[in-house]
């Protein structure tokens, strides 16, 4: 009895045992890949010192010189490409513009509390502003094409998704100058990506144009970008735990992040609800689309047509059909009008264009007016075919007949040509056509009938006029 419990007992050893064993091999396995992908997404590994990456940015944040340069000769290349409507050109001009820098340069100083860099990134900011600002309203001023073409109008109406376009374009960016090994590659498709040139230069052409409504449109989006780069690079800076260059106290420190979550939050409300206006509309204009498709379907009466008016402010939307054939009466069109909710457009009127009893068609009318065209079509083509025919030159088949007989009709001849000339009076109209034969003898000494010839030629031809030339 004692050897079967022993024995009971050393087989649930042994399992506890096993199972402790996977569980150290499991959570061995698990810490394992955890440890993997936490060195994947390590940032320590390739990463510049701070005083290096400091030193870059603050180098990237200067502009005079060069950089001013630079930046008025992409202005003037992304002003062209706006005006020629042309995203290769505009492309090109983001990835000469040195606007980065100083954005860059905010978001670091503000993540390190330098003030003084801050304050540089800020003055220097504002420059490249007004310089680009100017140099987009000189050129649309002088320019001869002021109008609006579809790469401008595209950053007149900024969204929530320029919001976040920007945020990770300026996240890639500043990770990127962080690298040991920086590459242009990142900072250029950030550039591309975030598109600061365009809506300056957009400003320009509504500064030009007198048009408000590009103005505050581009000026919207170029501040979210900006906005919206240097959070990022700030965001960088704290997950990358750079040291302070300014020690601020917890007041201070809690103060300067509560200024900059309601700047952002303030910067992000208006591009939120043109987001919403816009999925709005696009929602309206797909039910629109199935509703018309599904419940205009009749035997003897055809949609030609639809338009659709949808009104952000509460109004109501309308959806207006045009129909031909066989009018709907009173009761369909409520019947149409009462499905309207079935399909999201609650706030919505239908308004139904069709042709009442007095406006059917007439088909005996169509038919007359057809062969009136067909007669007018038929009369057109033979007065074309008469001037065509005058124009045609004689057949060659019957020129190789008559060069064989008319040495039966007359002697002497050597050679023949035929033509058919047109006479034309001073006013350019074709007046009569004359047969012309040129025949060199064979014997120039000899005579040739020319009276016999013109005779048989005019028979032989059925032509009313015809002129012999004798040649040599």
């Amino acid at each position: 009895m004692s050897d079967v419990v022993e024995n009971g007992t050393n087989g649930a050893d042994r399992d506890n045992a096993h199972k402790d064993s996977a569980r150290r091999m499991y959570r061995t396995t698990f810490w394992r890949i955890l440890r993997n992908i936490k060195d994947r997404f390590d940032l320590g590994e390739d990463g510049a010192t701070q005083d290096e990456v400091v030193a870059n940015i603050t180098k990237s944040v200067e502009f005079r010189g060069t950089n001013i340069w630079v930046l008025i000769c992409a202005t003037f290349v992304a002003s062209l490409g706006l005006n020629v409507n042309s995203t290769a050109v505009i492309i090109g001009a983001m990835l000469i513009s040195p606007l980065m820098g100083p954005i860059m340069g905010t978001g670091l100083s503000l993540g390190i509390n330098d003030f003084q860099l801050f304050k540089k990134s800020l003055r220097n900011f504002l420059w490249m502003f007004a310089v680009s600002a100017v140099t987009s309203t000189v050129y649309f001023l002088v320019s001869p094409y002021s109008n609006a073409q579809s790469e401008l109008l595209a950053r007149t109406s900024p969204t929530s998704y320029d919001v976040l376009i920007a945020f990770f374009g300026g996240f890639a960016g500043m990770l990127a100058q962080t690298r040991k090994d920086r590459t242009g590659t990142v900072v250029s498709g950030v550039a591309i990506a975030t598109a600061l040139m365009p809506p300056l230069c957009t400003v320009g052409f509504g500064i030009a144009n007198g048009e408000i409504r590009y103005i505050l449109g581009a000026l919207y989006l170029f501040l979210i970008n900006a906005v919206f780069i240097a959070v990022a690079s700030y965001l960088v800076v704290l997950l990358l735990k750079y040291e302070k260059t300014t020690v601020l106290d917890k007041a201070s420190s809690k103060r300067m992040k509560r200024y900059m979550i309601l700047f952002a939050v303030i910067v992000i409300v208006p591009s939120t609800i043109m987001t919403f206006n816009i999925l709005r509309r696009t929602q309206f204009e797909s039910n629109v689309n199935r509703y018309v498709s599904s419940v205009f379907q009749f035997n003897k009466t055809m949609l030609v047509d639809y338009e659709m008016r949808y009104h952000y402010d509460g109004k109501k939307s309308a959806v207006e059909v045009r129909l031909v054939g066989e009018p709907l009466n009173q009761n369909v069109i409520d019947n149409a009008s009462a499905q309207m909710a079935m399909y999201g457009l609650d706030n919505t009127d239908l308004i139904v264009r069709q042709a009442d009893e007095t406006d059917r068609v007439d088909l005996s009318t169509i038919q007359r007016s057809y062969s009136d065209i067909i007669d007018e079509k038929n009369s057109t083509i033979a007065r074309l075919e008469e001037r065509l025919s005058r124009l045609q030159t004689v057949d060659t088949i019957a020129v190789s007949d008559i060069s064989r007989e008319i040495s039966y009709v007359a002697g002497n001849i050597g050679d023949i040509s035929l033509t058919k000339n047109i006479y034309f009076d001073t006013s350019g109209n074709p007046q009569d056509t004359v047969v012309t034969a040129v025949i060199r003898p064979a014997e120039p000494s000899e005579a040739i009938d020319r009276q016999v010839i013109t005779e048989w030629l005019r028979t032989r031809l059925k032509a009313g006029k015809v002129t012999v030339i004798i040649g040599e």
